[in-house]
């Protein structure tokens, strides 16, 4: 295992030791990144299955082609979040069906 933090690497590469990194066809399984900067990082082609995100700040991140199955979102904040073209089957807010939702809203509308 590889342990970087700002007391082990020399003094030129302190502030930014990774920065304009790029890592293709690696396994980094089990890497832990805390208190971290990857604003800007771009991730293409990535598998996060069972990857845990606490107090992170993805505002202003874009996500497209995104599998979320299965996965639970806990004391978020939402404001102004915009979701396009997704498949809302089984998703729940506050436990009730967003589906149910979407068609009691359509029929409002009606």
């Amino acid at each position: 295992m590889i342990f970087f933090c700002a007391s082990t690497l020399p003094h030129s590469t302190q502030t930014h030791p990774l920065m304009s990194t790029t890592f293709e066809d690696q396994d980094l399984g089990g890497a832990e990144f805390t208190n971290s900067n990857l604003s800007a990082a771009k991730f293409d082609d990535i598998n996060l299955a069972n990857a845990r995100f606490i107090n992170v700040n993805l505002s202003a991140a874009n996500f497209e082609d995104i599998n979320l199955s299965g996965t639970v979102f806990k004391n978020i904040d939402l404001t102004n979040v915009t979701i396009q073209d997704a498949n809302y089957e089984g998703m729940r807010i506050d436990g009730i069906l967003v589906t149910e939702l979407l068609t009691a809203h359509g029929k409002r509308l009606a």
